[in-house]
């Protein structure tokens, strides 16, 4: 739940929800929302499934998901999971061996449609393979693969199938007494996807999984995630996310993180706000912005920066964030600290100066010292043409 008391306007209130568990990490219920990405190498390579996925974990991936389409891959992911930072999902298909072979070598969660695996009693033996080995299941359910008798049913792909989709593979779950699933309902069109989450967010207490499937390349993917996965957030739907995008994974990851961010739901590293820039810029915004993204990628601390290029909207942006550059005159600006003034700086000092700053003050929040950093408002790394505001 993500409450403000002062600003109640940027109030969300999640959907309730059942808590299971990916390994170590607490999916629904109270838990943070977890970030998602899935590998693209052949999961029959374990040297290059595996950097992919310590790349993507790096980066803030919680859960990582593998495609297991044969024996070859089920047989490397013993000891991909063996060696795996963060928990491994598999990826099922239709044979409902490759799930048992999946829960045997480690696999923390199974996604699966119980309707594609096969009769009853293959879905009895996947049910009890997940119970024996401690997996949870995603039941994933996307416009693309329904079922022939609903597509019949309901003429095209549509919420009502697909929450049905949904509805009866639980049943499949709950009939074996399994209880520890996720579920999606992924489409690739925004309006049929959130139509559909918002159908199964009322129909059921399962944590969801939330995506808009086969979103695109890394522009195009981004906006189309951010509008069909924001809207959902926004009204409090959704225990995980992935967003699906034609590129590497760990872009995917990065996105993700910005759509939490945007929403105050979850933040890891430096939100930068910053302006488009215009004639009134004081130094180049946008040179500025590019570096800082770049130097600062390392820093995992939650913190804002605000870089503005002149007065007019600066100093109001800057006491809102917990650093800030705002631009002046004369080749310099004015360095903001805790909503304060601090400093003057020249502007060709500025970003390494701001570099320093703001791993110092990761340093100071990861030691339990943020509260005295920003009671002294002032900075700790002295530079040549620095000027101190006094008062």
């Amino acid at each position: 739940m993500s409450l403000n008391p002062i600003r109640p306007w940027r109030n969300i209130e999640r959907r309730k929800s059942r808590r299971i568990m990916v390994g170590n990490v607490p999916v629904g219920g109270d838990a943070p929302i977890s970030v998602q990405t899935m590998t693209n190498t052949d999961s029959s390579d374990v040297r290059a499934t595996l950097a992919q996925i310590i790349s993507a974990a790096d980066a803030g991936a919680d859960i990582v998901r593998v495609s297991t389409p044969d024996e070859a891959a089920t047989r490397a992911l013993r000891e991909i999971t063996r060696e795996s930072p963060v928990p491994i999902v598999a990826d099922i298909h239709f044979h409902y061996r490759r799930a048992i072979e999946a829960a045997e070598a480690g696999a923390a969660c199974l996604r699966i449609n119980p309707g594609n695996i096969g009769d009853a009693s293959r879905v009895r033996e996947v049910v009890q393979a997940a119970r024996d080995h401690g997996c949870s299941i995603r039941i994933g359910v996307n416009a693309g693969s329904l079922e022939r008798h609903l597509l019949e049913k309901y003429g095209e792909p549509c919420p009502d199938a697909m929450v049905e989709s949904g509805l009866d593979h639980i049943k499949l779950l709950q009939d074996n007494d399994f209880h520890e699933f996720k579920i999606s309902v992924k489409a690739s069109d925004v309006f049929l996807a959130a139509a559909a989450y918002q159908m199964l967010g009322e129909a059921t207490d399962a944590p969801i999984h939330l995506g808009i499937t086969e979103a695109g390349g890394l522009r195009g993917g981004t906006v189309k995630s951010a509008v069909g996965m924001g809207n959902l957030l926004w009204m409090g739907i959704g225990d995980t996310i992935r967003v699906s995008l034609s590129a590497d994974p760990v872009e995917e990851v990065k996105v993700g993180y910005e759509i939490l961010k945007s929403l105050g739901l979850r933040t890891r590293g430096v939100q930068i706000i910053s302006c488009p820039s215009c004639a009134r810029q004081g130094f180049d915004v946008i040179k500025t912005v590019e570096a800082l993204e770049q130097r600062l990628e390392h820093i995992k601390t939650p913190m804002s920066l605000s870089i503005i290029g002149c007065v007019v909207n600066g100093p109001g942006e800057a006491l809102m964030t917990d650093l800030g550059f705002t631009g002046g005159g004369a080749g310099s600006g004015m360095v903001y600290m805790a909503g304060k003034q601090s400093h003057k700086l020249s502007n060709a000092q500025m970003i390494d100066h701001i570099v320093d700053l703001v791993e110092q003050r990761a340093e100071a929040l990861a030691a339990g010292q943020g509260d005295a950093l920003a009671a002294e408002a002032s900075p700790q790394v002295p530079v040549p043409g620095m000027h101190r505001v006094k008062g």
